[in-house]
């Protein structure tokens, strides 16, 4: 379904020419006056609105506010439309709200070029996590079916923390979005430091995070990010807890559970030795290297080396405890 645009601006000169460079690519809607305009966002739930700055009623800066002022039009893409020379009028419409802002004359390209960004843009962060800020589900696949489609080698690790839910039970669930973010910042980081410039670090959900890379990087980025966890996980205990190397939790019969401190897991599949051919193919193989991973106490990364699916694991390629 196309985006939909609304222009508001009193020039029906203007807003034929608007109207026939964006009708190629979105459905286009008009408004001539401020008061016109502020209904039709209320009433069609524009995508986007591209908003003349002079009006006969509303200046365009005063619409801007109103709508900024509403939260349910507060989130939505405002191009500001101006003169040439008129560049405090781009600095005020920015400091309003305003997302980008266009030049009269326009040119076509550019302008095409900015919505797109803009939508783009708005794309990328619907699917990012609201607490991490990485990609989603969304993107993981994509990213892992471009590589599959490119017939590039990568190298995928699959990120989960270990004893997460008891830590959360003790500690509460804000302590525990703060592991998460913890967890988010370190893989971004050793991906940054150790990996490619094109590597790519999302979260699949709760404790579960995803690095795509490629094969001969995996094992330093997966090295570094346990050292890194180890380390600083501990500031997220108390120090009875630390000294303990555990913590103690009712379960659901009232009865009191030992566990080990927070580590984590990192199970990488790589189709150095076989071909891999979708996305939820990695998946199940990960699945299972994940599942051999938690049998081991401590942080420990484990990397499938099988050829074929009869062949059994080697001997796990990293292993270090508290």
């Amino acid at each position: 379904m196309s985006k939909k645009i609304l222009l508001i601006d009193d020039s029906p000169f203007f807003r034929g020419q608007l109207k026939l460079s964006l009708s190629k690519e979105y459905d286009v809607i008009e408004a001539s006056t401020g008061a016109e305009g502020l209904d039709m966002v209320m009433r069609e739930k524009p995508d986007l609105v591209l908003l003349d700055i002079v009006m006969p009623d509303y200046s365009g800066f005063e619409i801007c506010r109103i709508l900024r002022e509403s939260e349910s039009n507060n989130l939505m893409p405002i191009i500001m439309i101006t003169s040439q020379d008129a560049q405090e009028d781009v600095l005020v419409g920015l400091e309003l709200g305003a997302d980008d802002y266009v030049k009269k004359p326009f040119n076509e390209r550019e302008l095409l070029s900015r919505i797109k960004n803009i939508f783009r843009r708005i794309d990328r962060n619907r699917n990012a996590n609201p607490l991490t800020g990485l990609n989603g589900n969304l993107e993981i696949q994509r990213e892992i079916t471009s590589r599959i489609t490119k017939g590039l080698s990568f190298g995928i690790i699959y990120v989960d923390l270990d004893n997460f839910k008891a830590y959360n039970d003790v500690y509460g669930f804000s302590n525990g979005d703060r592991i998460i973010i913890l967890t988010a910042d370190i893989l971004r980081d050793q991906v940054a430091l150790w990996g490619n410039s094109d590597d790519f670090v999302g979260h699949i959900g709760g404790d579960d995070f995803i690095m795509v890379t490629t094969p001969d990087k995996s094992v330093k980025i997966c090295e570094d990010v346990i050292a890194e966890f180890d380390n600083k996980v501990l500031n997220f205990y108390n120090e009875e807890d630390r000294n303990r190397g555990c913590i103690t939790t009712q379960n659901r019969k009232g009865e009191i559970d030992t566990f080990p401190l927070m580590s984590i897991s990192l199970a990488i599949v790589t189709n150095e030795r076989r071909e891999l051919n979708s996305a939820v193919e990695v998946g199940d193989i990960a699945a299972e290297v994940k599942k051999k991973l938690k049998t081991m106490a401590g942080s420990n990364y484990f990397l499938d080396r099988r050829t074929d699916e009869h062949i059994t694991f080697e001997a796990p390629v990293g292993s270090t405890g508290y």
